[in-house]
C-alpha cells in the first residue's frame, strides 16, 4: 500500500524547521555564544546557517533526482555502495532519537523549575503519546499540528527578542568581537547543531504534492531558523550576564524571567513545551518513514513496513519510534549526560553533509544524463566546498569533545556489524518466504524507489 500525497510547502517548511527547533537548541545557542568573547553569537549562527545552505542545496539536488522515503539511504547507496549507505543511515537514525533524549532532559529541568508539583516524566510521556496519536491518525493531521506549533513558536521567540531589545534600548555592544579565528570556528562547528535534522524532511518526498517542494522547504526552513536563532541568542546574551548563562542548563528560562518575571517563565515554559512537541512530532513523522522504507527493502524487520488501511500511515514504525524514543529519554533523564548527544549530533550532521557533497559529485560522474529537477549552479564548486567545510567542522567537534568522537566511532562500528551480519539474515528470510519470486539485486530495488 502506498502513502498519501498530501503535504504542501507550508507543512514541509514546518517539518524541516520543527526537527531542529527544540528546547535543546536554545541551550546550544547560548553555548555558541560562550565560545566568543564579545556578543557576536549572531555572526557564528548566521555563518552556520549559510554553510547549511550549501548542504541543503546538495540534498535538494539528490532529492530531486531520487525522491524516496528512503532518503539518505537511497542517495548514498546509489552514489557509493549499499552497505555504506546502510551503516550511515541506520546510525544517524539512532542519533536523531538521541537528540530527543537530550531534549527530554532539558525539558524536564525547565518543567521542574516552572511546575515542580508535576513529575517531568509525566509531561514527556504525554507529549510522546500526543505526537504518536496525531501521526497514526494521518500525515495531514500531523502536518497541520506541526504547522500551528512551529510557526507559533518562531513568532513567539522573535517577539521575546524584540521585547528584550526594547528593554536594553538597542544598546548592543561588541557585536563583531569573536576573540580569534579559533573561537569562531568552534562556535560555528557547534552552531551546526542548531540546524541538525533539517534534511530529515526528505523521507516525506513520497507524501508531498510535488517533490520539488522538499527542496524549497529545506532552504526556507534554514533561512528562517538562522534569523530566529540569531535574534534570540543576541537578546539572551545582551540581557543576562554570560557568567550566569554558562553555568545553567536552563539559560533560556533565566532570560525570560529576567525579562518579564513570572510571566516570562510561564511564556518560556509554553515555548519549551511547544518546541519539544515539534521535535517529537517531526521526529516521528520523518524517522518513521525511514523505518518504513528500510523495512520495505528488508533492511529492518518486515513488520515495520505495515501501513494503516484507514489512515494510510506506517503505524508499526511510528509505534516503534515511540517506544525507542521514550526509552532513550528516560535514560538521559537518569544519567543527565545530554551534552554527549548534542556534540555527537553536530559531528554526525557534519559527516552526513560531507557525504552529501560527495554523493552529488559522484552521481554526476556516474549518471551524467540523469534527470535532475534541481541542479546546484557553478558545477562542482559548491558541492566540493560543502565537503571541505564540513570536514573541517567535523574535525573541530571531534577534537573539542573526544567522548563524542568515541561514541561516533563505536556507533558506526555497531551499525556496520548489524549491516554485515543482521541484514543478510533478514533478506534470506524474506527470500525463503517468497520462493516463487526471483530475488533481484538490491541496487535494482533502490532504483525503483
Amino acid at each position: 500500500m502506498n502513502l498519501k500525497k498530501v503535504l504542501t510547502l507550508r507543512t514541509i517548511v514546518a517539518t524541516s524547521a520543527g526537527l531542529t527547533l527544540a528546547t535543546s537548541t536554545f541551550v546550544a545557542a547560548v553555548q555558541v555564544a560562550g565560545f566568543l568573547t564579545g556578543n557576536a553569537a549572531w555572526l557564528a549562527i548566521l555563518t552556520s546557517g549559510l554553510l547549511c545552505f550549501l548542504a541543503a542545496a546538495c540534498f535538494s539536488e539528490l532529492n530531486g533526482q531520487l525522491p524516496s522515503a528512503a532518503g539518505i539511504r537511497l542517495y548514498f547507496g546509489r552514489a557509493f555502495n549499499d552497505n555504506l549507505a546502510l551503516v550511515i543511515s541506520l546510525f544517524y537514525m539512532v542519533v536523531i532519537m538521541g537528540i530527543v533524549g537530550a531534549e527530554s532532559f532539558i525539558l524536564a529541568r525547565v518543567l521542574s523549575y516552572a511546575v515542580p508539583a508535576i513529575p517531568p516524566l509525566v509531561w514527556i510521556i504525554v507529549m510522546f503519546v500526543i505526537a504518536a496519536w496525531v501521526n497514526i491518525r494521518g500525515v495531514k493531521i500531523a502536518g497541520n499540528f506541526q504547522d500551528i506549533i512551529t510557526y507559533g513558536l518562531m513568532l513567539s521567540i522573535i517577539l521575546l527578542a524584540v521585547l528584550a531589545f526594547g528593554k536594553i534600548n538597542f544598546r548592543l555592544e561588541n557585536l563583531t568581537v569573536v576573540g580569534g579565528p579559533g573561537n569562531l570556528i568552534q562556535a560555528v562547528a557547534l552552531g551546526v547543531f542548531l540546524f541538525v535534522g533539517f534534511e530529515w524532511v526528505t523521507p516525506l518526498a513520497e507524501e508531498s504534492t510535488d517533490t520539488k517542494l522538499i527542496s524549497k522547504g529545506m532552504l526556507i526552513a534554514v533561512g528562517l531558523l538562522s534569523i530566529v536563532y540569531a535574534l534570540f541568542t543576541v537578546a539572551v546574551t545582551s540581557t543576562v550576564p554570560k557568567e550566569a548563562l554558562g553555568h545553567s542548563v536552563i539559560p533560556h528560562l533565566l532570560f525570560a524571567e529576567n525579562l518579564l518575571g513570572k510571566t516570562g517563565v510561564i511564556w518560556m515554559t509554553i515555548i519549551c513545551l511547544g518546541a519539544s512537541i515539534t521535535t517529537f512530532n517531526a521526529g516521528l513523522l520523518s524517522v518513521s518513514r525511514f523505518l518504513y522504507a528500510s523495512a520495505r527493502e528488508h533492511v529492518l524487520p518486515t513488520c515495520l513496513s505495515k501501513v494503516s488501511f484507514k489512515y494510510f500511515t506506517p503505524w508499526a514504525a511510528i509505534l516503534t519510534i515511540f517506544f525507542v524514543g521514550l526509552a532513550i529519554s528516560i535514560i538521559v533523564l537518569i544519567t543527565k549526560r545530554y551534552l554527549i548527544f548534542v556534540n555527537l549530533a553536530a559531528a554526525m550532521e557534519s559527516l552526513i553533509y560531507v557525504l552529501a557533497g560527495l554523493a552529488v559529485i559522484k552521481l554526476r560522474q556516474k549518471i551524467p544524463a540523469a534527470q535532475r529537477p534541481y541542479t546546484i549552479p557553478g558545477g562542482l564548486i559548491l558541492p566540493g566546498l560543502t565537503v571541505v567545510v564540513f570536514a573541517v567542522l567535523l574535525a573541530t567537534v571531534l577534537i573539542t569533545d573526544k567522548i563524542a568522537g568515541l561514541c561516533l566511532a563505536v556507533g558506526l562500528f555497531l551499525s556496520w556489524i548489524y549491516v554485515i551480519n543482521g541484514v543478510p539474515v533478514l533478506r534470506e528470510r524474506h527470500r525463503k518466504k517468497h520462493p516463487a519470486r526471483r530475488r533481484r539485486p538490491v541496487k535494482v530495488e533502490l532504483e525503483e524507489q
